[in-house]
């Protein structure tokens, strides 16, 4: 008898090892807040199962989603019994968007000049960093030099050259938060021009993929991810910048350990000014009637699942075609951004390109006809594999970027 309960003892600890185990796997799974077509039953697609509630009553086809703009504190129970969550549920509209996958070019220029580099200054007295002494560092934005607005590389040498050694006031923005500093500029040895020890950037240019248009806000986006600096890697604050047309024309592979690029070249056809850098890629203005034929379903993130997709992408001229893919949720509810793994199965796509390239970014992602989000990121040691973005998390972006631009206008 002894024996049989000690069996029965260690199954139950087992078991509920199991289920906390599960627990706490699925805690990153899922998120706080999930939108639900009217008419539709909410499901959470997780290796264990989850029951939804409402008040104590199991959510059934139409039972509650049945006006726009409604919302749920809706109850999450492991195998229908036990507490897991509860997340907020919201009654939308089904949501249309044009999928595009074409080549686009990016001209931008940022809000002040950004600091890329820190360097020392070789005097008669030695080495010197007058900016790194007064508190600038690489990542930092320079918007005026003693009252005097900078936009370009050549603003900023202009009054440190011309400055005779003085004292200089620089008005620094870091973290978006704004400080000013004194900088005394020192004489090189070698040029006897005056240095402060910086290297600046004011402007960028790169090929990326549209994701997609959507024609109830009129808004356009791509890339999936910011646009950062190539040497800081940090989100470049845009004060000016560009969609603009671009034809792919050659293509460098990718390799294991040597990410590849698509090779464009753009015109000077403007498709939108660039309203928004950010985590989740670029936004702008659509320019030009491009109609609202052809419209995709954008699909909820719970309805995305593990398993075949498409990736929509041009790699060569300017029409995109369809590859093949697989998809893996890649959890997280914290990141907006690497919510999936994707790994290209494509032979045609392997071949021309070796998987996933720099300027593939954007590329939109299919299932079952449903656009269900964007490439973002390609694995350097895996140039097959890479991340994407959730299509809901960039349609909310341009539902916010669209919010934004009619209350300027207004």
């Amino acid at each position: 008898m002894k024996k049989f309960i000690k069996i029965i003892f260690v199954f139950f600890l087992i078991l509920c090892s199991c289920i906390f185990t599960s627990i706490y796997i699925m805690s990153d799974d899922i998120s706080e807040n999930y939108r639900i077509n009217r008419g539709d039953e909410f499901n959470i697609d997780t290796f264990v199962p989850i029951t939804a509630s409402y008040n104590g009553i199991k959510m059934s086809q139409g039972s509650f989603a049945r006006h726009i703009g409604d919302s749920f504190d809706v109850d999450l129970k492991i195998f229908g019994v036990i507490p897991f969550s509860t997340v907020k549920v919201e009654v939308v509209d089904d949501m249309y968007v044009q999928v595009l996958g074409n080549p686009f070019g990016m001209k931008i220029y940022t809000d002040g000049v950004l600091v890329i580099e820190s360097v020392n200054i070789v005097t008669a007295k030695g080495k010197e960093n007058p900016a790194e002494r007064a508190g600038i560092k690489v990542g930092d934005y320079i918007k005026t030099v003693n009252g005097q607005a900078v936009t370009c590389n050549e603003d900023v040498l202009q009054l440190v050259t011309e400055s005779g050694g003085k004292a200089m006031e620089f008005e620094v923005v870091r973290d978006g938060k704004e400080f000013t500093c004194k900088v005394t500029p020192v004489l090189e040895q070698s040029s006897s021009i005056y240095r402060i020890g910086i290297w600046v950037r004011d402007s960028s240019a790169g090929i990326g993929t549209l994701t997609f248009y959507s024609p109830s806000n009129d808004v356009i986006c791509g890339l999936g991810h910011g646009i950062c600096d190539s040497d800081t890697d940090i989100l470049l604050e845009i004060n000016e910048g560009e969609f603009v047309e671009a034809d792919i024309i050659d293509v460098e592979k990718g390799s294991a350990g040597t990410p590849g690029a698509l090779k464009g070249k753009l015109s000077y056809d403007s498709i939108a000014d660039i309203s928004l850098n950010c985590e989740a890629g670029v936004y702008g203005i659509m320019q030009k009637d491009v109609g609202s034929a052809n419209l995709t379903e954008v699909a909820l993130k719970q309805e995305v699942y593990n398993g075949r997709a498409q990736i929509l992408c041009t790699v060569g001229g300017d029409t995109p075609k369809l590859y093949d893919c697989k998809i893996e949720k890649a959890g997280g509810k914290s990141d907006k951004t690497q919510n999936l793994i994707v790994t290209i199965t494509d032979k045609e796509l392997i071949n021309a390109t070796g998987g996933i390239v720099q300027g593939m970014s954007g590329s939109p992602i299919l299932q079952d006809g449903k656009l269900v989000g964007a490439l973002t990121h390609v694995l350097v040691d895996d140039s097959k594999t890479g991340y994407g973005i959730y299509a809901e998390n960039m349609l909310d972006t341009a539902e916010s970027v669209a919010k934004k631009e009619l209350k300027k206008a207004s």
